[in-house]
Order: structure tokens, then C-alpha cells, then sequence
């Protein structure tokens, strides 16, 4: 089947690591455990490093095994003032720009926080959708039904859409259901079809796929 959409993954992925984005949303998640769940820093330091090797994120951790407002966690968290930490990326709107395929980010987070990522890029203009983990019912890419949901916002089928993502784990979901997958930061995974150093390498991949029909 031919190409149709290419998801991206949002944070570490879309830009850098090392940006103070993710360092800025662990210390409001600790912030968050500390406070409402009267835990010390270190005490939810290790929980959320619990959370998330067992669940994928500490969210999916809270709502297993924690009666808390997933709502509020997600709102304090992610109230981060972007544009401390991003600036406009002309280089990767040129990238995406020249790929020929639909495009949709995908995130963890809330669609409200990759809007105001995207928009911080200067990138937002590229993106017909996007989906965060309130629209497919609060799962996180650790469940293929998370994956599943998604597929079905967009109106496509896996083996239609190219993944791309800088968490390994994330993508075995998306390899299983049929997706090309593209993992962002080197390294090696099975569940990796192809791999680049960053994501202005996405363009050139996309392209050979695409030759390759």
C-alpha cells in the first residue's frame, strides 16, 4: 500500500535533546508527585522512574495505581513556557516541507502542548493534525490501542504511515500493527526499521522510501 501520512513523536524527536524542554516537564512532574502525593523529592524521583520503566510514562503509573486528577497532573506538567526553550527551526521546516506525504504529530503529552511546541518551531503550518494522549483515551504508545486509536482519528491504515520517534520502546507498537518505523538519535532497536542521527535526516529516508515505492 502506498504512503500516506508521516507521525512524528514530539518532544526529543521534532528537537533536540539537552533544549531545558524535558528537564523543565521532570522537575513539574516530581513537582506534581511531591505535592499531591506527600511524597519527599527523592520518594517521587524513584517513583517516577517506577512509572515509567513499568508503564511508559508516570501517568500511566498514577492511573494503575493512584486515585488522583490525571486532568490536573497533565495541565501542570505541561504548562511550560516554551519559547524559553525553543526557537523557530527554518532548517526542519524546509525538511518537512519537501516531504510529499501527509503529516501528523503524535505526542504523549496534550494536543495543547504540541500545538505550543510546533508553533515555537515555527513548524506548526506543516502539521494538518494533532493527536496527544487525551484523544486516545489517556493510553500511552507502550499500548498498541493507543496506536490503534490514533490510526483511526486519521482515517488510515498502519501499513500507510511512516513512524517517527527517539524512544525505542515506543515504536513496538507501531512496527507490530505495520508501520514503517524511524528512530530519532542513533542507536539500535529491532523495532526500528531505519534509524537517523537526527531529525533533519527524516527527508532523505522518506525520500528513498518512497523510490523504493
Amino acid at each position: 500500500m502506498a504512503l500516506e501520512y508521516i507521525i512524528f513523536d514530539l518532544d526529543n524527536t521534532l528537537y533536540p535533546r539537552g533544549s531545558g524542554v524535558m528537564e523543565e516537564m521532570g522537575r513539574r512532574i516530581q513537582t506534581w508527585l511531591s505535592h499531591r502525593l506527600d511524597l519527599s523529592w527523592q520518594e517521587a524521583s524513584a517513583l517516577r522512574r517506577q512509572y515509567l520503566c513499568q508503564y511508559g510514562t508516570t501517568m500511566g503509573g498514577l492511573m494503575a495505581e493512584q486515585d488522583v486528577d490525571v486532568n490536573d497532573y497533565l495541565e501542570f506538567v505541561h504548562d511550560i513556557r516554551i519559547r524559553d526553550y525553543l526557537d523557530p527551526s527554518p532548517a526542519l521546516h524546509a525538511m518537512l516541507k519537501e516531504i510529499p506525504l501527509r503529516k501528523a504529530l503524535y505526542t504523549n503529552g496534550t494536543s495543547d502542548y504540541g500545538h505550543r511546541v510546533l508553533r515555537a518551531l515555527g513548524i506548526a503550518d506543516q502539521f494538518e493534525r494533532v493527536i496527544g494522549i487525551q484523544e486516545v483515551g489517556l493510553r500511552n504508545k507502550f499500548n498498541r490501542d493507543a496506536y490503534e486509536h490514533m490510526l483511526g482519528l486519521l482515517g488510515t491504515k498502519a501499513t500507510s504511515c511512516i513512524m517517527v520517534e527517539d524512544f525505542a520502546p515506543n515504536l513496538g507498537p507501531a512496527k507490530e500493527l505495520g508501520m514503517t518505523t524511524v528512530l530519532v538519535g542513533g542507536g539500535v532497536s529491532e523495532d526500528a526499521d531505519l534509524v537517523v542521527e537526527d531529525v533533519l535526516g527524516v527527508g532523505p529516508v522518506v525520500d528513498r522510501l518512497l523510490a523504493d515505492g
